[in-house]
């Protein structure tokens, strides 16, 4: 099937040859060395960067990225929305795409073949950029009896798409709470749609996995109360040994209208990645964009505030982009690379 959908793309784009993922391509020098004090070398590159659904972080924050990408360097970013981590490192499998937004626990399946990869196969044809933020697992209620994981017993619960990296981190924290699928009655939906339901009372709670605030949860807090599930230390500590890729995490309070309490959780990185033959100008272009100028980010959307070159250079999974690996060295970093 893998080989199939890859030869359809091939087709559907009128494309010579199909590289595939086993076949990197040299990485391009760039004529002259960028300065910090000088914008990187125009290239002409044209880049698509998928994202995730219009309700969620990753197209919001993704488009903030590209514009700045674009207007401060020679590489063009166009950032569209995608299906999320899966979906996006899928179609980077079929050169849909140069840039991808993926969770960090996703690509990480992806690179080893295991979980959402198991049936599709390994993908190896990507390499990390950055991480740029943490993905809290929010789990979301209109429901003030609903208070612990436990509670979840018996509810309508939405647990993302099927097979999606929302669906693994749910099975995840049930699990965490000796709960499975069997013990909720699920429903399969993406962030807007869990949040309309939430609205209609047509469930009684939903795993929302973005950057928080997340903007399917902000419009249902404004229009009705809302709630965030605590996950308790115990139950993290048991995760986090069981699933090294998730870290504690706090949402303080006031992220949501009405919500006057911090909420503790857990969650994962969202990492940029890209295509092994994106030129290393452009991946060096892409780092630049970015982290010379968080301020400029910041003020058009919060989660630039985020954005710092320790916790981008923290991956460990996947290595990093030559070009990226370049930016990092620049600024006194080393990180591993293929």
């Amino acid at each position: 099937m893998k080989k199939f959908m890859s030869l359809l793309m091939a087709v559907m784009m009128m494309a010579t040859v199909l590289a595939g993922c086993g076949g990197d391509k040299p990485a391009e020098k760039p004529a002259e060395e960028p300065t910090q004090s000088e914008a990187p070398a125009a290239t002409g590159a044209e880049l698509t960067f998928t994202t995730g659904g219009s309700s969620g972080t990753y197209f919001a924050f993704g488009s903030v990225l590209a514009g700045q990408v674009s207007s401060s360097t020679g590489t063009k970013v166009t950032a569209v929305e995608g299906k999320g981590s899966q979906g996006n490192i899928e179609l980077m499998d079929m050169e849909g795409a140069q840039l991808g937004f993926v969770q960090s626990d996703v690509m990480s399946y992806a690179y080893e073949g295991t979980n959402l990869f198991a049936d599709f196969g390994k993908v190896d044809c990507f390499s990390t950029v950055a991480a740029l933020y943490m993905e809290q697992v929010q789990i979301v209620t209109c429901d003030p009896s609903i208070k612990t994981v436990a509670d979840l017993k018996g509810k309508n619960v939405s647990i993302g798409d099927s097979g999606s990296g929302v669906y693994y981190n749910a099975i995840d924290v049930l699990g965490a709470y000796g709960l499975t699928e069997q013990d909720i009655n699920p429903t399969y939906q993406g962030f807007g749609d869990s949040a309309e339901a939430l609205k209609d009372g047509k469930i009684d709670a939903a795993f929302v996995v973005a950057g928080a605030p997340t903007t399917a949860v902000t419009e249902l807090s404004s229009s009705k109360d809302t709630y965030l599930v605590s996950l308790d230390k115990e139950h993290i500590d048991a995760l986090i040994a069981k699933s090294p890729y998730y870290s504690e995490y706090t949402i303080p309070a006031g992220t949501y209208t009405g919500m006057t309490e911090d909420t503790t959780t857990v969650a994962v990185g969202a990492v940029v990645v890209a295509r092994n033959d994106v030129s290393e100008e452009d991946v060096y272009n892409f780092c630049a964009g970015v982290f010379d100028n968080i301020d400029a980010i910041t003020a058009v959307h919060a989660k630039g505030s985020e954005l710092n070159l320790d916790f981008a250079t923290s991956v460990t999974s996947v290595p990093y982009h030559p070009g990226a690996a370049k930016y990092f060295a620049e600024q006194g970093i080393t990180v591993p690379t293929k």
